[in-house]
């Protein structure tokens, strides 16, 4: 499993660099780094194992953010509502592909964070608020699915990690907390 050592921080290299395509069937290291990732999710949303960890909770990890330059990212979203067991979404995407967006953004009121990044940087990351992306499984199943609000933002930040971007490149540098009209604000 990752722990915060493992976690490559900004200013390193392969976090400005477009990420390799990952070939399959996936070898026995690109396993294990998607079991690891998923792992690391799982463990930091457990406020127990978090603390026992020295976790900071994540939704989503690319492989770049573990020092890999490979197109590769877990994500998992917890349940929107307390009573729901199911994660909103839950995957290992590989060779991720946003085949359409909406016109309209979406953005978090709070503004994003980053494992990869220590400092809070303030402002409004505008993202398309619906997305459908085509990606590979571990298996190598191909899958095209529809993602809306937190679980397209989600997503869309972890992609940005593929391709050498990080959420505050899409921050209004004069005017932080300006957004595109008819942005809808989430959380």
């Amino acid at each position: 499993m990752f722990l915060m050592k493992d976690i490559t921080r900004d200013g390193n290299p392969v976090l400005r660099r477009y990420a390799d395509d990952v070939q399959f069937p996936l070898s026995k290291e690109d396993q294990q780094l998607a079991t690891d990732m998923m792992e690391y999710l799982e463990v930091s949303q457990d406020p127990e194992l978090c603390e026992k960890y020295g976790l900071r909770a994540g939704v989503g990890l690319a492989a770049p953010q573990v020092g890999v330059s490979k197109q590769m990212a877990a994500v998992l979203v917890p349940p929107a509502e307390e009573d729901d067991t199911e994660p909103e979404f839950k995957d290992v995407i590989i060779n991720p592909v946003i085949i359409s967006e909406s016109v309209q953004y979406g953005a978090l009121s709070e503004g994003e964070g980053c494992l990869s990044v220590d400092e809070d940087v303030p402002g409004y990351v505008p993202r398309h608020d619906r997305i459908t992306l085509r990606y590979q499984d571990v298996a190598g199943e191909t899958h095209t699915i529809r993602l809306k609000h937190y679980p397209a933002i989600v997503c869309q930040h972890e992609i940005d990690h593929l391709h050498g971007m990080l959420f505050y490149d899409h921050i209004n540098k004069e005017h932080p907390f300006e957004a595109p009209e008819d942005t809808i604000l989430f959380g």
